[in-house]
């Protein structure tokens, strides 16, 4: 027999550490190859943890709720047969909390003196990783001090970046630039990177929040943790961003008329349907390059000009939550491609199965209210974004239309486009005429276009 050691793998660029919601398989299971062994959850997404080699649970390594970091062995499982390049011998419980520390790169090695303090962290109700105890072990802070130091993580938990810079301030150094992860929200949100730096942070905005009564009649119910996410997440999108917002008419039908002829062809061709997402993601795609200042993102004084054109759109999950998936390089898709990453994203996204990759990177969002029979709407910015698109339901209306012989009023098939935008970096001209221009792009749309 061969033990193997189960990692937390790495899950994007900059997910570092999940939570683990349940273990799906308990000591003594026996486990096939690609079996769900575990269910985490990161500031973006769930995900199910499978196992790359078939045999029987002998261990789990951390509880359920616990926050555990990508490389941190998790589960040891039994595997048949005699050593491979995978197996390994019997793990032992040796390994301290300051070896797992010791070889986490980028800390720095705390010399071992017997000024540590020893801090008993079971008598606080907020939640210490390993890795922040075993720091304010070294630097000898005491409970009552960690407990009054602002976390930035997930329900205001205190991450190691929090620590560090807590330590710099409080030593008169300089503090290092943080990087903070958010979870979106619907349209879920998705990646919200804040740089925190002494010069341009600013104290959060707190409210005090209204009594509310209850009486017998009413039913109480606990925030799960997504919307928890999720409502943060407005909140610092909207004390963040003064928002505005634009709308535009358009006419879509030609787009709609197409789409009904090639549909169901397409499908046959392509065994995908063709939805309008797609379409309404290349013509965002194309007016952004028409207007590449609505592709930013701000950093105190600074505005970041995105590189890439990555388009998050918002998908409902099952729980009535949403959350935004992005498409990488949507500029550079067909509209076939588009096609097929919509579905697959969404699809994805409805079954829990999305990575947590696959919602992070977004430098504009798409929300699509009409799916909801919503005429438009007046969406919340996607924080570090600067604007979101949200289109309306599309609606038989008469309309008039100019033609050689006069004009005429004739049944259209229309749709509202809203756009919020954050008025720190986007005038009213800009946002105005990207609007303007993606709905050009619809209305400007060929019957005859091939696909």
């Amino acid at each position: 027999m061969a033990q193997y050691e189960l990692v937390l793998p790495k899950m994007g660029e900059s997910v570092a550490e999940a939570t683990i919601i349940k273990w799906v398989k308990q000591p003594g299971d026996a486990i096939e190859l690609d079996d769900t062994v575990l269910e985490i959850a990161t500031d973006k997404v769930d995900s199910e943890i499978p196992s790359p080699v078939a045999g029987k649970l002998i261990k789990q390594l951390f509880p359920a709720g616990v926050v555990v970091q990508v490389g941190d062995i998790i589960a040891i499982i039994e595997t048949e047969g005699g050593d491979t390049a995978e197996a390994v011998a019997p793990v032992t419980e040796k390994t301290t909390v300051q070896e797992k520390v010791d070889a986490i790169p980028g800390i720095e090695q705390l010399p071992d003196n017997n000024t540590t303090t020893t801090t008993d962290f079971s008598s606080s109700d907020r939640f210490y990783s390993p890795l922040v105890k075993s720091i304010a072990a070294q630097e000898n802070i005491s409970l009552a001090e960690l407990d009054t130091i602002k976390g930035s993580g997930v329900d205001g938990r205190l991450n190691k970046d929090d620590l560090l810079d807590y330590i710099a301030r409080k030593n008169g150094g300089d503090v290092k630039t943080a990087t903070v992860i958010l979870t979106p929200p619907p349209p879920q949100v998705n990646e919200v990177v804040a740089q925190k730096t002494e010069s341009s942070s600013q104290a959060p905005i707190t409210s005090k929040p209204s009594t509310t009564s209850v009486n017998g009649a009413d039913e109480i119910i606990e925030m799960d943790r997504m919307r928890k996410l999720i409502s943060d997440h407005m909140v610092m999108s909207k004390t963040t961003s003064p928002h505005v917002t634009s709308f535009v008419e358009a006419d879509v039908t030609n787009m709609v008329l197409w789409r009904n002829k090639v549909k169901n062809s397409f499908e046959k061709r392509e065994n995908e349907k063709i939805t309008f997402t797609p379409i309404f993601v290349e013509a965002v795609a194309k007016a952004i390059k028409d207007f590449p200042m609505i592709n930013v993102s701000v950093n105190g004084t600074q505005i970041i000009k995105k590189g890439n054109i990555n388009i998050g759109m918002a998908a409902a999950l099952p729980s009535g939550n949403l959350i935004v998936p992005v498409i990488k390089n949507a500029d550079q898709l067909n509209l076939v491609g588009l096609t097929k990453a919509v579905n697959d994203l969404a699809g994805r996204a409805r079954n829990s199965k999305l990575k947590p990759d696959e919602t992070q990177g977004g430098t504009f969002t798409l929300t699509n209210v009409g799916s909801f029979g919503n005429v438009m709407g007046t969406p919340i910015i996607n924080q570090p974004q600067v604007a979101i698109l949200a289109v309306g339901a599309i609606k038989k209306k008469p309309a008039v239309l100019e033609t050689e012989h006069g004009d005429v009023i004739a049944i259209r098939h229309m749709m509202f486009l809203s756009l919020s935008y954050d008025h720190r970096v986007v005038d009213g001209s800009l946002g105005g005429m990207f609007v303007r221009r993606v709905a050009d792009y619809l209305e400007g749309w060929d019957l005859n276009r091939e696909i």
